[in-house]
């Protein structure tokens, strides 16, 4: 406690040579000076913790206000804030929130700038509170446990990892708890991805959420980071002795009565090994596929409207293109979704099967027993489809054999990584496929972004100013096109993690092909003519309906460079 807090105390509840005599006898003691202060005060414990509060300008949480509150024990175990004699809860807007019962501890909020990222604000409670508090979400967790001893132990049996609040709060390995504690809270924040990246000074660790990496924790040292890495290569069932050359694996866990899959990478450097981790909730997915629509999308009405009617042709092939993580499949699986009548036959090869579709054929790919897309997309032309699901098109044979389903009366439904939809000739052209084939088969392309969007708890209205107008006006727009629009932008709260952002959606860019274009593809004509021609036919560029969501106010200047050049 230094001057200022003296100060205050002393004009609040207690005299400033009470406290001088509290501290030296706390320190001959050996013993808290909270204790000291709280035998020795003699004052009420409202009084005295409505004087700290004042003291150390922190707002003051009554045990009933506590009980309103969520604990946070996915980002701090139960054991540890009992050590501490802390809380670390969740407020009504979702932030984390620090009650501590001994404001005179230091290290306690250094601790928690170092285990929180420093995201949280902080507040007061008496210590009896805090220990009662705690008490009572001991007996919940122990309740807890009767509840889920039966899905624990079939979850045993069928080799399943069960990772629930109860079961971190018991850990007693630092680096399971760790682990756990990692995987719980990534499926919390709803990340698609958890990197666990070694350097010099130990473990980083991070969430891809909405498209974007987040630190959110670190463990000091490099032994501890090998270790982590260690307990997910088991966890993967991979060799923790090899540490030279990669591995891939995956393994499952249950959560919350949630069948959850992790694909497995790791990857060695230079102090040791970095680890990522892809999550698949088959729950969430299975349940988002069969609500799954194209205007659940984002997309705009135009780009919708246009899928539509691509996918209801009965042959020829609608390719979706765009970089990895940019919504292709899922965009493929609401156009087969909404046409999906049972009067068809649909099949799909994927790698892995993402969605599960009902009454729908899904096969994944299996390159380790010689099942690619190319053998399983010969096999399933056997099979007498209607319309065919290709995954992503990665080779000269699978793109051939795609092609040729197209021309034959199939409908193919496929994916190619490319930038637009002008470089998709291109990369046809380098796996060996004959344009004129190409042409035939081709009814659309559709190359497609997904746009962080600006978090509805946060964002506020932008003033207008100059820096604005002049990176709109960069953008090839008139300073008439940007006068209408709504500058908005997310400042940052619990519910999006500070980022601003929460959510995203779709933009697109499509190319329906008619003869004209057609008959270009088949001479080769140059790109420069070719996308003059796109233009003329009505292809609105990427970047344009990228815009457009910034004049809404949907998303941020910032956001679509990020994402649409």
């Amino acid at each position: 406690m230094n001057a200022p807090h003296d100060a205050v105390l002393a004009t609040t509840a207690l005299s400033s040579d009470l406290i001088a005599a509290a501290r030296e006898r706390a320190r001959v003691e050996g013993r808290r000076l909270i204790e000291v202060i709280e035998e020795s005060s003699g004052v009420t414990p409202d009084a005295l913790v409505a004087a700290l509060g004042e003291a150390f300008d922190y707002p003051v949480f009554t045990m009933a206000r506590l009980r309103e509150l969520e604990p946070a024990f996915d980002r701090v175990p139960f054991p540890e804030m009992v050590a501490r004699e802390t809380l670390v809860l969740r407020d009504d807007d979702g932030r984390l929130l620090l009650v501590l019962g001994d404001p005179f501890l230091a290290e306690t909020e250094a601790w928690a700038h170092v285990r929180l990222g420093g995201a949280f604000r902080s507040g007061l409670a008496q210590r009896r509170d805090v220990v009662a508090y705690l008490a009572q979400q001991e007996e919940k967790l122990r309740a807890m446990d009767s509840v889920l001893a039966e899905t624990i132990a079939a979850a045993a049996e069928t080799g399943f990892e069960e990772i629930s609040l109860a079961r971190i709060s018991e850990d007693q390995s630092p680096v399971v708890r760790l682990v756990n504690s990692t995987l719980y809270d990534a499926l919390k924040a709803q990340a698609s991805d958890i990197h666990l990246e070694t350097d010099e000074g130990g473990l980083t660790i991070k969430y891809r959420i909405d498209g974007v990496l987040v630190a959110v924790g670190e463990a000091a040292g490099i032994e501890r980071a090998d270790q982590v890495i260690s307990r997910i290569k088991v966890l993967a069932e991979l060799d923790i002795a090899e540490r030279r050359v990669p591995q891939d694996g995956r393994f499952k866990v249950r959560m919350q009565g949630r069948e959850l899959d992790f694909r497995v990478s790791i990857m060695p450097n230079l102090f040791g090994e970095d680890a990522v981790l892809r999550l698949l909730d088959r729950r969430a997915l299975t349940e988002s596929a069969q609500a799954l629509r194209l205007d659940h999308l984002g997309l705009s009405a135009d780009a919708i409207r246009t899928i539509r009617l691509l996918s209801a042709k009965p042959h020829g092939m609608l390719l979706v293109t765009g970089p990895t993580g940019s919504g292709k499949t899922t965009t493929l699986y609401a156009a087969i979704t909404e046409i999906h009548t049972g009067r068809d036959k649909i099949v799909t090869i994927e790698d892995p099967v993402e969605y599960r579709l009902p009454k729908i054929l899904q096969i994944p790919v299996n390159e380790k027993k010689g099942l690619s897309f190319a053998r399983g997309l010969r096999s399933i032309l056997r099979h007498d489809p209607d319309r065919i699901m290709v995954g992503e098109i990665r080779d000269g044979e699978t793109a051939q054999i795609a092609v040729q389903a197209a021309l034959t009366g199939h409908l193919v439904y496929t994916t190619v990584h490319a930038n637009s939809v002008f470089d998709v000739l291109g990369r046809f052209a380098h796996m060996g496929v004959d344009p004129y084939s190409l042409s035939a088969a081709l009814n659309g392309i559709v190359a497609q972004r997904l746009l962080r969007v600006n978090c509805p708890h946060c964002a506020i209205d932008l003033p207008r100013n100059d820096e604005l107008s002049d990176r709109a006006l960069a953008a090839g727009l008139t300073t008439k096109a940007t006068s209408a629009w709504s500058w908005r932008a997310g400042q940052g709260c619990g519910q999006c993690r500070g980022t601003g952002f929460k959510g995203r959606k779709a933009v697109a860019e499509m190319l329906v092909l008619d003869d004209h274009l057609r008959e270009m593809i088949a001479a080769r004509a140059p790109l420069t003519q070719f996308k003059e021609a796109a233009l003329r036919a009505g292809l609105h560029p990427l970047r344009e309906s990228a815009l457009a969501c910034v004049a809404r106010g949907e998303t941020t200047l910032d956001e679509v460079d990020r994402v649409a050049f």
